[in-house]
């Protein structure tokens, strides 16, 4: 179990949200971008797991310019509970962005990352993450000990298209997720994003390799956000996973 991330421009590992903010919706994250004053997006979510109990997810995230930073609280049951924060800044460079990021938990976890976005109309993906291994409930589904590769687009109407995966290089347990995102904005108040995701690998080197596809679906409507998304063998578990998020803007 490791850390997690938001996917925004920079699809990265460790916690990644790129550009957040008020006044209007960005063609690449359906935020926008404000360096007067805090913006933040408030992210409820609901898991339901077979054969698992029932969790929820509480997810507070701040920006003001390049800064961000997030505070978290994961709880399954009498289970599993965990609270986690992290920073992230983003660096405009001449070749497209550059964003490090870290990343702290209870049960002593740490990790951190940087991703970079290379180009403009096309663009390279590139990411790589670490963690301290401890324990943590891994809430970007892919695995973050790892790097990632892809390549993206903003040529199409009123959309972009990105393809790019995330593949362990550190445990050796195989896991490879890759994604392909279509963001489209019908007009300034809507955004439609569809994450179509494979996977394959074992959740540790010594357990049996698994495969599963998964697809997350989010409407943006000026303020609120609504998402959905099923998840076969989550985690690289033997488990799916449906997950529900009502959210907002303030």
């Amino acid at each position: 179990m490791s850390i997690g991330k938001l996917k925004n421009i920079i699809i990265g590992l460790g916690g990644c949200g790129v550009l957040l903010g008020i006044p209007a919706v960005h063609a690449d994250t359906g935020e926008s971008i404000s360096a007067e004053a805090w913006a933040f997006k408030f992210t409820p979510s609901y898991y339901v797991t077979t054969h698992e109990k029932d969790a929820t997810d509480l997810n507070l995230r701040a920006k003001h310019g390049p800064h961000a930073v997030w505070l978290g609280y994961y709880r399954r049951d009498s289970e599993f509970e965990q609270v986690r924060t992290g920073y992230e800044y983003t660096a405009q460079m001449p070749f497209g962005q550059l964003v490090p990021s870290l990343q702290l938990a209870t049960r002593g976890f740490a990790g951190g990352s940087i991703n970079a976005q290379i180009g403009d109309s096309i663009y390279a993906l590139l990411g790589f993450g670490r963690t301290n291994m401890r324990d943590y409930y891994n809430l970007n589904f892919d695995p973050n000990d790892s790097i990632e590769y892809g390549l993206g687009t903003r040529l199409l109407p009123q959309s972009t298209l990105s393809l790019f995966t995330v593949k362990d290089n550190r445990l050796h347990t195989g896991q490879t997720v890759t994604h392909t995102i279509w963001r489209m904005l019908p007009d300034e108040h809507q955004r439609w994003t569809v994450d179509l995701s494979s996977k394959h690998g074992s959740a540790t080197a010594y357990d049996e390799a698994v495969s599963g596809k998964a697809l997350s679906l989010t409407y943006d409507y000026r303020e609120a956000f609504f998402r959905f998304a099923y998840d076969q063998k989550v985690n690289f578990s033997t488990e799916d996973q449906t997950r529900f998020t009502i959210g907002f803007r303030f």
